[in-house]
Order: structure tokens, then C-alpha cells, then sequence
């Protein structure tokens, strides 16, 4: 545990009241997970606060648990040059919930933001130009949600006749097959298979 970056929990903690749900390290990290609401005031806090200085965003990032009723986290990672360490911050949403975009705080959420947009369907209420970042304009879903389709809903192709991209229901022609994993080759026995039916 990282003492500074302790006391620095702390203080956020105490000069937001309520903004700071939770606290937790991993790999020498510290993790604030912040009330959806107070996310903003949190960033804020950490970047002008003299003893943090926590003037760069690193990353902003998604993860789905969809099991949950708040199944997205929004996760921002921060860097104090000044103190050489690292913070990360994470606020809980849903569907629907907007979160307040940080490129008010921080210019480079930018683009963050349009890809976990893009990847996971989170909005960010104040974003200056939310829109795909990373699939097409017409695409339909957010492939990095658990609970999209592994071969996704539409296929891609270009048509030298027509001369354009067409886009195309996702066909799968072949079926589903069953193989033997413990000798899936044809032919004569192989050295080892008697091991495999326990001769």
C-alpha cells in the first residue's frame, strides 16, 4: 500500500462528502469508486489539488457485468507527473444512466469516451461529438457487451460488380461439428491412443 496515494484517497474522502463510495488497492494501485453523480467533482478535485497534481488521463475504459443492475463501469486512469503515480477512478452506470463527460476536466476523454461509446453503448451527457469512433455508422450493437453475438449480425463485403460496400446478414453455411478431442485424427492408431481409450 502506497502511503501517499493513501492519504490522497483520504482527502478526497473528506473534502467531497459522499462522493467517494469506495476505496481499494490492487497492484499498487488505488481505486475510488466514485458516486455517478459526483464524478466529475471527484476528477476535478484530483487534478487541482496541490498535493495530487493528477494533470494527465491515461486511459478511460469500460467493462460490462451484466449480471449487475448497474452493469457498466466507467474507469478513468490518471497520472500525477509530479508524484511519478497512478490513480484510477470508477463509477457505476446502466443502460440509460448518462455519466457527465470528463472532456470538461479533461481535454484527451475525447476520444475515450467515443470508444467506449462505441464499444460498450455508455453516453456521456456534455461530450462535444459523441458518435462511433471504431465501427462503421450503421453499425448495430456494441460488440464489446457480453452479450453480443461472437459472429455479430452483419458481414461486410465488397462488390466489384457493384462497386460499393454491401452489407449483409451474417450466414453461417456450416454446421456445428462434433469432434473427438482426445484422437481427432483419421486413420490408422497413432502412438498414445491406447492411452486415450485405456488400453
Amino acid at each position: 500500500m502506497d502511503e501517499l496515494l493513501k492519504t490522497i484517497g483520504e482527502k478526497v474522502a473528506a473534502a467531497l462528502p459522499g462522493a467517494v463510495v469506495d476505496q481499494a488497492w490492487a497492484f499498487g494501485e488505488l481505486t475510488l469508486t466514485v458516486d455517478l453523480a459526483r464524478n466529475l467533482d471527484v476528477l476535478t478535485f484530483l487534478r487541482d489539488d496541490p498535493a495530487g497534481q493528477f494533470v494527465s488521463i491515461i486511459d478511460l475504459s469500460g467493462a460490462d457485468y451484466p449480471e449487475r443492475e448497474k452493469r457498466f463501469d466507467v474507469i478513468y486512469h490518471l497520472l500525477s507527473p509530479k508524484l511519478n503515480r497512478r490513480i484510477r477512478v470508477k463509477a457505476m452506470t446502466d443502460e440509460e444512466t448518462p455519466v457527465a463527460s470528463a472532456t470538461a476536466v479533461y481535454r484527451g476523454a475525447d476520444w475515450y469516451e467515443r470508444e467506449v461509446y462505441d464499444l460498450f453503448g455508455v453516453l456521456f451527457v456534455g461530450h462535444p461529438d459523441l458518435r462511433r469512433i471504431l465501427t462503421d455508422y450503421g453499425f448495430d450493437g456494441h460488440p464489446l457487451r457480453k452479450d453480443f453475438p461472437m459472429t455479430g449480425f452483419v458481414e461486410v463485403r465488397y462488390d466489384d460488380q457493384e462497386k460499393r460496400v454491401r452489407y449483409e446478414p451474417v450466414r453461417l453455411p456450416q454446421e456445428f461439428r462434433q469432434f473427438d478431442f482426445l484422437s481427432p485424427w483419421e486413420g490408422p492408431p497413432l502412438p498414445g491412443d491406447e492411452k486415450a481409450s485405456g488400453r
